[in-house]
């Protein structure tokens, strides 16, 4: 999942390099934390959240392929 969301977030910014994905395992769950530069924020979030929400619903799909929960934070580098 770490790749896809990495892939994803690359594929959408302007400035690739600032991208990183923390992962925070659980029993059952994962924690992805996507962290992409201050000015790449908007085109990560999109407008009302809507290409934030498409994102964490692939995550979504493929965690529930492994029998996993997701979830998904998305910071700034300051």
């Amino acid at each position: 999942m770490k790749e896809l969301l990495e892939y994803i977030a690359r594929s959408l910014v302007d400035n690739p390099d600032a991208v990183s994905v923390e992962v925070e395992e659980g029993d059952d769950e994962v924690a992805l934390i996507l962290t992409v530069d201050e000015s790449d924020m908007g085109r990560v979030i999109g407008r009302d959240g809507r290409i934030a929400n498409a994102i964490r619903a692939l995550l979504r799909v493929a965690a529930t392929r492994d029998g996993r929960h997701v979830e998904l934070e998305i910071e700034s580098n300051d």
